[in-house]
Parts: C-alpha cells; sequence; structure tokens
C-alpha cells in the first residue's frame, strides 16, 4: 500500500448512489495551521445525496470529480506549522470546510485545526463521527440564531432525524417545552430523549395540534405540504421561525409579516468551540447520539440508497478505519 495515496470514495458525474466509486487517490498533507486526520468514521447526512445528485452543495463544488462527506471523527496524524491547539494522537471531531469539500469519504482529511474539537470521550469514533454537522445545525440555530431561553415553547420538524434528535435535546436542555413532529413509531423514543409532546403529522395537521410558539425549527421546508407556510400559523405574535431546508420564499415572508412573526434562513459552518461544548454535554449525559446504523467505506452508495428512503432514526455512518 502506497504512502502517498489513500482510499476515498469519487463520484465522475452527479447521478444515483450508483455514481460513488471507491478509487485511490492522493493523500493530503496540511499546511501551516491545518491537521491531518486519518478518519476513522464519517456521518451521512442528506446534503450528501443532494449534492451527489447536483442540488445540495453542488453548486459551491462544482463539477465532478469530488469526494463528499464533511462530517468526520479521527485521529490527528500530523500537524502543519502554527498549530498550538491539537496534537498527534488527539483524538478529534470536526465538519471542517463546510460547504466547501472536506472530502470526508476518505482514509484522511486536512483542514484547519480549529474547525475540530477534541471527540466526546465517551463516544465510539462511529458515534462522534454522526454528530458534528447536524448538531451544529442544532446548535447554532437554536443557541446563537433563536437564543432560546427556559420556559419557551419550541417545535422541531422532523424530530427523529439527524438534526431534529439533537434539537430536540437541546431545546430541552435549555429549559425549553419542546414540541416535535414524527411518525407515530418513533414518539415513545423522543419522549425519552426530552420531548413533551408528540404530534403525528401523518394524522393530524400540526398547526391544528399546536399553537402560541416561541421558535420553530423547520427541517422539512416548503416542498413538503408547505410546512414553512403553515409552521408560521402556529407562532406567537414576534415568534421566529428558523428556515433551515431551503429558506426563505418571497411567499413565505410575506406570510410571517402578515402575522407579526420572525423567519430566518439558516446555513450551518464549522465551529470548533461549539464542537467542544457539545461533547461536553454527550459526556455529561446530557445529550445521547442516536446511530441506526454503520457501513464499511465501499458500501457509501447503500448508505445513500438508505438515507434517501428518509425513515432513518438518528444517523448513518461510514465506518473507514479500525
Amino acid at each position: 500500500m502506497s504512502e502517498t495515496t489513500m482510499r476515498a470514495i469519487v463520484q465522475d458525474e452527479f447521478g444515483g448512489p450508483e455514481v460513488l466509486k471507491l478509487v485511490r487517490i492522493p493523500k493530503p498533507e496540511p499546511l501551516p495551521t491545518e491537521v491531518l486526520v486519518r478518519v476513522h468514521a464519517a456521518g451521512i447526512n442528506p446534503v450528501d445525496w443532494k449534492t451527489r445528485a447536483g442540488s445540495g452543495m453542488a453548486g459551491v463544488l462544482g463539477a465532478p470529480p469530488f469526494v463528499l462527506g464533511w462530517d468526520v471523527s479521527g485521529v490527528v496524524e500530523a500537524v502543519g506549522f502554527g498549530v498550538t491547539t491539537l496534537e498527534v494522537g488527539d483524538e478529534v471531531y470536526g465538519m471542517p470546510w463546510f460547504p466547501r469539500a472536506a472530502n470526508g469519504y476518505s482514509e484522511y482529511v486536512t483542514a484547519p485545526a480549529r474547525q475540530f474539537a477534541r471527540k466526546p470521550e465517551t463516544a465510539t469514533h462511529e458515534q462522534a463521527a454522526a454528530v458534528p454537522l447536524a448538531a451544529l445545525t442544532a446548535w447554532q440555530a437554536l443557541v446563537d440564531t433563536a437564543k432560546v431561553q427556559a420556559g419557551q415553547r419550541v417545535l422541531v420538524h422532523a424530530a427523529a432525524g439527524g438534526v431534529g434528535h439533537f434539537a430536540v435535546q437541546l431545546a430541552k436542555h435549555a429549559g425549553a417545552h419542546v414540541v416535535a413532529t414524527a411518525s407515530a413509531g418513533r414518539h415513545e423514543w423522543l419522549r425519552e430523549i426530552g420531548a413533551d409532546e408528540v404530534i403525528d403529522y401523518t394524522a393530524v395537521r400540526f398547526e391544528d395540534a399546536v399553537q402560541d410558539l416561541d421558535v420553530v425549527i423547520d427541517l422539512v421546508g416548503d416542498a413538503h405540504d408547505k410546512t414553512s407556510l403553515r409552521s408560521v400559523q402556529t407562532l406567537r405574535p414576534g415568534g421566529l421561525l428558523v428556515a433551515i431546508p431551503a429558506g426563505v420564499s418571497p411567499e413565505l415572508a410575506e406570510a410571517a409579516a402578515e402575522r407579526g412573526v420572525r423567519v430566518t434562513p439558516f446555513l450551518v459552518e464549522p465551529d470548533g468551540p461549539a464542537l467542544a461544548a457539545i461533547a461536553g454535554l454527550i459526556d455529561a449525559g446530557h445529550v445521547a447520539v442516536e446511530v441506526e446504523a454503520v457501513f464499511p467505506l465501499e458500501q457509501a452508495g447503500e448508505a445513500h440508497v438508505r438515507g434517501e428512503a428518509g425513515r432513518s432514526r438518528g444517523k448513518l455512518v461510514l465506518r473507514i478505519a479500525g
């Protein structure tokens, strides 16, 4: 095996899961302020399969070939000049470079040291790899954007998914009253992790079941049954809708203005300090990580098929190194 190359999942064209191919590509070298991380596991997110098909972050990455993946957990193998926060041998996790290419579906990644944090001590690499993009999305939406306070009422759509199950737990940890939408089979689990109320969106219209909310974390968007527009009806005057999947359309902005509520688009960004705080919550037992399935790297395509089916509880992960 060459020391200058590594295994990676590369796609040479946009398309279905079959375009994901296991090949060898050059191993990266860390620049000043960067670290080289040997990746033990990589998380899979909806943005991955959307980008693979030509939407998602395809406009940022440009035309293939490229390597998907942003969530990684692994071990620092080398440090560039100027790195002071991490050392060789440190176990770290992160969501480097997003939305630019991070090459997470590969054996090694390089990125600025401060885009990583030490992984939770109580988590395996597979569990840690499931955290960054999803938990940072929840953290930045709830803590940084909505500034959720104790006693507020928060609705989380798609609560059983990757971002959703972290949002439920983080909102509960902040002292909020948490309402979650999910299919009936997920209700018991969501109550176990902190939801105070759970709405079966397949059986009732959520806007008929809940009102007077302070914050809505919308992880669905208007493409599915006008979820964002309908969510506006659930907010109290001055309440906030964080529109994560597709941003704020003119129609949504107009509806929010008419009702006297706020609405904001959102895109997650790398955040080492927030990852350190999240690791602390995981180690303290305040936040649990749900991994539904782990696939070997060469089965990335099969993992995408599973994810695109839209029925995963928590996250899907690729195992890259033992």
